[in-house]
Order: structure tokens, then C-alpha cells, then sequence
């Protein structure tokens, strides 16, 4: 049965009759009533796992749609829009507590007609209602839950509800119980709070012109950072922490801007203690979401697919900046991770993997002393422990029972050269004890039930794995992930746009559907001019300038400047919003405003410098009050402020670059642009760079062309004279 796999690799299922129900096949699914019938809701129908993963419910759950608005506007009821996604811990506990519970069940329907939105797919819905949800109640979080009118305007948001009261937090049978009395009672007033709330939406949407700020925003963010930084485990703030890698990628270009050696030891410490902290997965590789303390120890076990990209980059530019292999090693394993466990066969990249297997968290990851003898042998367990922190006792603390339960979570308690010294091995057998361990852990949990993969292939979150091949590649000097990194864009050009050429947003099970947004577009941009910039085929600097172009024509807003998150012509919510905060990953708005400067300095399209000019401005007041948290668009303004350099590469065919782009790959040159001008793409380059049609390899010698700050040098011919130019 096509889903009998699937919904065993649930983590939250624990209840019985999921274990045991049989799911339908594709041809059975389709004889189903629209209303899914009496086993199922009409979440059956859709290819989101998240979704999916409610088709049983009892809850008559919707999709999100005009058949739900119409029914609530008819029965006169009140929508509950419940917002998650399928690798969330807590959206799991709240569908087992609540939406699973007959009772609940009942009560929701009988009040409420109910919608189920996947964040992932439906990101559009998501900020709108997450913006109502912080502003109501100090903070966000998924599950995410809003009660709102047919017409789409919220009065009531929270997030986690627990089946019954407890501990001062209400619970969602009483909840039900008094939003059915406000709606019945007291429909004025709830009325009168919706048009409030929207009207606040709608101001907040709003974005006022600014002066455009100078170099000294790029001070401001770096002092309010250097203000939040622990100085003992690295990160920014106490519990919980967040990688947030494009904080430290601004730390890096701050660092080479002024020569603060403090940015880059922030960056050195936090990357150092994220690797080796629990966050990290010593076994199987890969980062989890966020450590739930200060230490990068207990981690929120679910991994995506954004992070690892992130991730790579940041770990690939700080070896660029140290050369410390250490980081480099990090980031091959990051990439050994997404390519063997989050690749689809035909390129594109899975969404992630849940935290929860066999109804716990965190389960499929911890190891107990008896485990590790029986997998081990004595000697190499005793040695595990030493390096791991094992322990008998166990350091895994399970929240649910408030107790140590003799398991572990492996971190390394020491560095490497210290704990060799303590051993009395040299760094070279600890690595290689630390090799044999791993993969005979490693062979042993393949055999675990896995916790869930949401299989689902996203625009947006593949064209930052594909930005992280496409560096990696190159910074790393292995050329198999620009391979990985060019197949996954074949896969998103042929399956992900529509007849007219415009990107969709979510791809499964040979499904592409959903409206692209500006982060699908920015986010593939970017991946496609890193990967122009490793394999200097002309093909993704073209494709590059088609997307930007189709952003422009249909996000940008030409009154107050900046790109909607929606598209002109998309679905009409109650506000079309603009996003400027990086949060867990950068806003569209920021990524889109460096891939229009990296444009313009690789064409010499003015056109494109205009729109980053008013985009920038666009950010209004809140970046120079909060600037830390702006740090991807930091690192665009950084470019603006320059230096920059355009560096053209004249040679006969690209192989006679190889030398030049393995000394300029291997150095941390913070704003540039790369063109190889080849016989063979002369006419094509021309085309798309105007500039370079005088640029040619002189006596037939590889020639290289520097600009900098709009001016150029005479052209030179070796590797170390572009390096000297690079340095002034």
C-alpha cells in the first residue's frame, strides 16, 4: 500500500490504531467521497506529509481553500487554522492529545470548521497569522493555532494547546467552550477585535521610506552581537540557541572589512562548540534544529534541509578564513548527510527528518553503556565513553518523566589534541578510533526505526543546498557537488515551473503544486549564480537573470520600494506582506537585494543597482534599530559599501583558469564577482555581459581583468598579481 511505509515512520504515532490502520493505495484513494469518507478527511487528497499525517483524524479537518470558507460563511462558524509542519515535536504531542481524541473531535466540529495548513507549503499563510500570534502573545512557535472569521480575520492565536487545563496553560476543551460563547454571545465584539487586528496587519504591512544608511549600520550590528555573544559556548544569547550561520557569515566579512580579530573568534568559537555539542549527529552527521540549552548540548532532534545548507556555507567560509581543516571536514559531513539521506534520486533535496521515532524523541539518536558494549566490544565501549561522554547514568534528561534514564547523547567532552594527549595517542589513531566507532554505530542504528522524512522537495530550501554545493565545490575543491548542485537545478527547471515558465513552490510523489513565492525565486537565484560562479557555465547566469527579472515583474513593489512575499497575481490574504527579518533563514528580501548587486557587477545592468538602491531603502527604521537581526542583508549592504571587485578571466577554454581559480577559491575575498570569457562562450558571455565583449586573453596567455569600486587595473597574467589587486 503506498502509505503503509510512510505512516510507520511517524514519530508521533504511538497510538494503536494508526500502527495498525491501513492506509489506501493511489487507485483506492481516488474512489474515495470528496469528504475522504468515514475513515479518512479530506486531508487524504493532499501530498503534504504534514497533512497526511491527519487524514485519520477524527477532526473534519480542510485544506486550505474556498470550500472551508464557504461552509464556515453558511453554517455560520468561526474557522480553526491549525499551522505546523510534519517534522514538529510539538505538533505530533498536540495531534496525539487533542486531534486524535474523540471528544475534542466532536467539540471542534460542532463549533468550528476546521483547516490544516502545512507552513512549509503554505509560508505565505504562515507569516501572516505567525505576525498576528507574536503581536498577541509576546511569541510564536509551531503548532500555531488561529481562530478567525470566514473572511479570513483572526481574534484569538496561541500555539501548543494541551486537551485539558493544566499548569496555568488553558486548555483546548475550554477553549472551545468559551470561543463558542464569544461567537454566539458576543459577536460584536469579537467582530470589532478581528477588524482591530486586521487594521494593526495591515499598518504593520506598511513600509516607509529611509534615508539610505552608511558604513556604520555594519559597526552597529557587530557591537550589538558582540553585546549578546557567550563568550563560553559561543552562539548569541542564552536557552534555547539557534545555529542562525548567517550571523557568523556577516561576522566573517565584518572581520575582513575592519580586522576586529573579535568577530572572527566569535565565529571560530561558535562553529567549534556547535560541531562538537549534542546538537550535532556524531553518528550519522549533520546538524539538528536548535539545543534547547546554552551549551549546543540537548538538541530539538529534527534536522532540515536549510540548515545543513547554512551551515556548509558558514563552514566553508571559515575555512577559507583559517584554513583550519576543521571546518572543512565539518562541512564535507554536513553535505555526506544531505546527499546520502535527503537526495532524491532524480536531484532534487528532502525538507528534513522528524525529531520523534516510535512515539519519543529523540529515541532513534541515544545509546545506552549495554548498547554500546554489545555494538562495540568492551575496549573500544570503554573508549567511547571517553570520548562521547557516556556514562552509566546516562545525560540524556527526558522532559516527560523528569529523570535520567541511562541514556546518552554523544558529544565530544574534549578537544581532539587533548584527549588524544590523555589517552597517549597521537591525533591521527583517535581519528581513526573515532572512524571504526562511528561506523559500527552508524551500521547498527541504519537497522532503528527511522523517525519520518518529510520527502517533500521545496523551491526555496533547494536553492540554498544548492548555493552550499555550489561553494562547497569550489572552496573545497570537490567538483562532485557542483554535479549534485547542477543535477538538483535540472530537477527544479523541469518539474517545478509551470506552462508559462514560473517557478511552483512543492514537489511529491510526481506531484508539483502551489504558487511560487519571493523566497523560491531570491533563494534560486542565489543558488544559480554560486553555481555560475563554480562551473562558469553561462546557462545559470541566464537563468539567474530570468528569474530575477520575473521577481521584479511580479514581487516588487513600485510605490515604497522591496519585494512582497506574494506574488501580484497570487492568492488575496487579508495583508500582502513584506519580510525583511533573517530569522532561521534569511527573508526573501534580503537575498534578493544581493543577488540584484551581484547582477548588476556581473552584467552591468544598471537597472538592477537602481532596484537594490530602493530596496535597501525600503528596510526603513528597523534594521538600524535591530541590526543584528538583519545580518543577511548585512552582508549585502557590506557589498554596496565595497571594496568590491569584478574579476574577468580571459583564457582560450576554462581549464586554463584552473590555477587561478584554485589560489582565488582558496582565500576569504569577501565582495566579488567572477566571468571566465572563453572562444567557446565569447558570444553568449557578450550577450549577457555587455561589458566583457573588449576582454580577451592577450597572446593567447590567460589574461585577468580587476575592478574595483568602478575602476579598473591594467589587466595581469598570473595568479599573484589578481591577489595583490584583490588585497588593496
Amino acid at each position: 500500500m503506498l502509505f503503509a511505509l510512510f505512516i510507520l515512520g511517524i514519530g508521533c504515532d504511538s497510538s494503536k490504531h494508526k500502527e495498525t490502520m491501513r492506509f489506501p493505495s493511489t487507485e483506492e484513494i481516488k474512489k474515495l467521497p470528496s469528504d475522504g469518507g468515514s475513515e479518512f478527511n479530506r486531508l487524504i487528497f493532499e501530498k503534504s506529509p504534514y497533512l497526511l499525517q491527519h487524514a485519520a483524524n477524527p477532526v473534519d479537518w480542510y485544506p486550505w481553500g474556498e470550500e472551508a470558507f464557504e461552509k464556515a460563511k453558511q453554517e455560520d462558524k468561526p474557522i480553526f487554522l491549525s499551522v505546523g509542519y510534519a517534522t514538529c515535536h510539538w505538533c505530533h504531542v498536540m495531534e496525539h492529545e487533542s486531534f486524535e481524541d474523540s471528544l475534542v473531535a466532536t467539540r471542534l466540529n460542532e463549533a468550528f470548521v476546521c483547516i490544516k495548513v502545512d507552513r512549509e507549503e503554505r509560508p505565505d499563510v504562515d507569516h501572516v497569522y505567525m505576525t498576528v500570534t507574536q503581536a498577541m502573545t509576546g511569541h510564536g512557535g509551531w503548532p500555531m493555532t488561529i481562530i478567525m472569521t470566514w473572511d479570513k480575520k483572526p481574534f484569538f492565536s496561541g500555539t501548543y494547546f494541551p486537551k485539558e487545563s493544566r499548569q496555568g496553560r488553558v486548555g483546548l476543551l475550554d477553549l472551545i467552550v468559551g470561543i463558542r460563547d464569544a461567537w454566539q454571545n458576543r459577536r460584536e465584539e469579537v467582530l470589532a477585535s478581528a477588524g482591530k487586528i486586521t487594521d494593526f496587519l495591515k499598518s504593520y504591512g506598511e513600509t516607509a521610506s529611509a534615508k539610505t544608511p552608511d558604513a556604520s549600520l555594519l559597526d552597529s550590528a557587530f557591537t550589538m552581537m558582540s553585546g549578546q555573544f557567550d563568550h563560553r559556548h559561543g552562539g548569541f544569547g542564552g536557552a534555547p540557541k539557534f545555529p542562525t550561520p548567517h550571523q557568523l557569515t556577516f561576522l566573517l566579512r565584518y572581520w575582513k572589512r575592519s580586522g576586529n580579530a573579535d568577530a572572527l573568534s566569535m565565529v571560530e568559537r561558535t562553529l567549534a562548540s556547535m560541531r562538537k555539542g549534542g546538537i550535532y549527529d556524531h553518528i550519522g552527521l549533520g546538524f539538528h534544529r536548535y539545543s534547547t540549552d546554552a551549551q549546543w548540548f540537548l538538541p530539538h532532534f529534527e534536522k532540515m534541509l536549510y540548515d545543513q545548507a547554512m551551515l556548509t556555507i558558514a563552514y566553508c567560509e571559515a575555512y577559507q578564513a583559517t584554513q583550519n581543516e576543521f571546518y572543512k571536514t565539518t562541512a564535507s559531513e554536513i553535505i555526506e548527510y544531505v546527499l546520502r539521506d535527503l537526495t532524491d534520486a532524480e536531484g532534487g533535496f528532502y525538507s528534513g527528518e522528524d525529531a520523534d521515532s516510535e512515539g519519543e524523541e529523540g529515541k532513534f539518536y541515544l545509546w545506552s553503556i549495554d548498547e554500546l558494549k554489545q555494538v562495540l566490544g568492551s575496549a573500544d565501549a570503554d573508549l567511547a565513553q571517553k570520548i562521547f561522554g557516556a556514562s552509566a547514568e546516562g545525560n540524556y534528561y527526558e522532559e516527560a518523566t523528569r529523570e535520567y534514564k541511562g541514556t546518552n547523547i554523544l558529544h565530544f567532552i574534549k578537544d581532539n589534541d587533548v584527549l588524544a594527549g590523555e589517552l597517549g595517542l597521537t591525533e591521527a589513531d583517535l581519528q581513526s578510533s573515532i572512524g571504526r566507532i562511528r561506523s559500527k554505530l552508524f551500521d547498527v542504528r541504519k537497522q532503528r526505526l527511522h523517525p519520518l522524512k518529510d520527502d517533500k522537495i521545496l523551491t526555496d530550501w533547494n536553492g540554498l543546498m544548492i548555493a552550499a554545493l555550489a561553494i562547497a565545490a569550489r572552496t573545497l575543491d570537490r567538483p562532485e557537488y557542483a554535479l549534485a548542485a547542477d543535477k538538483a537545478v535540472g530537477f527544479i527547471f523541469s518539474k517545478l515551473r509551470n506552462s508559462d515558465g514560473r517557478l511552483l513552490k512543492r514537489y511529491r510523489d510526481g506531484d508539483a503544486a502551489l504558487p511560487a513565492h519571493l523566497d523560491d525565486y531570491a533563494f534560486m537565484t542565489w543558488g544559480l549564480l554560486e553555481l555560475y560562479e563554480t562551473t562558469f557555465d553561462t546557462k545559470h547566469l541566464a537563468r539567474a537573470i530570468e528569474l530575477t527579472d520575473q521577481t521584479i515583474k511580479s514581487f516588487w513593489d513600485p510605490t515604497n520600494g522591496g519585494f512582497y512575499f506574494t506574488a501580484e497575481d497570487g492568492e488575496e490574504l487579508i495583508v500582502r506582506s513584506k519580510e525583511y527579518y533573517d530569522g532561521a533563514i534569511p527573508s526573501g528580501n534580503s537575498v534578493a537585494v544581493g543577488n540584484l548587486v551581484r547582477l548588476n557587477r556581473l552584467t552591468g545592468n544598471t537597472d538592477y543597482d537602481k532596484k537594490a538602491d530602493a530596496a535597501v531603502r525600503s528596510f526603513g527604521e528597523s534594521v538600524s534599530k535591530v541590526p543584528m537581526g538583519y545580518t543577511q542583508f548585512m552582508q549585502a549592504w557590506d557589498y554596496v559599501v565595497g571594496p568590491s571587485y569584478e574579476i574577468v578571466i580571459a583564457v582560450k577554454n576554462t581549464g586554463d583558469a584552473k590555477e587561478i581559480l584554485k589560489k582565488l577559491n582558496a582565500a576569504f575575498v569577501r565582495s566579488k564577482v567572477v566571468l571566465i570569457k572563453t572562444d567557446a562562450n565569447a558570444a553568449e558571455l557578450t550577450r549577457l555581459a555587455p561589458f566583457t565583449d573588449g576582454q580577451a586573453a592577450k597572446d593567447g596567455k590567460p589574461t585577468i581583468y580587476v575592478c574595483t569600486n568602478f575602476s579598473c587595473a591594467a589587466p595581469v597574467f598570473t595568479a599573484d598579481d589578481m591577489m595583490k589587486l584583490l588585497a588593496k
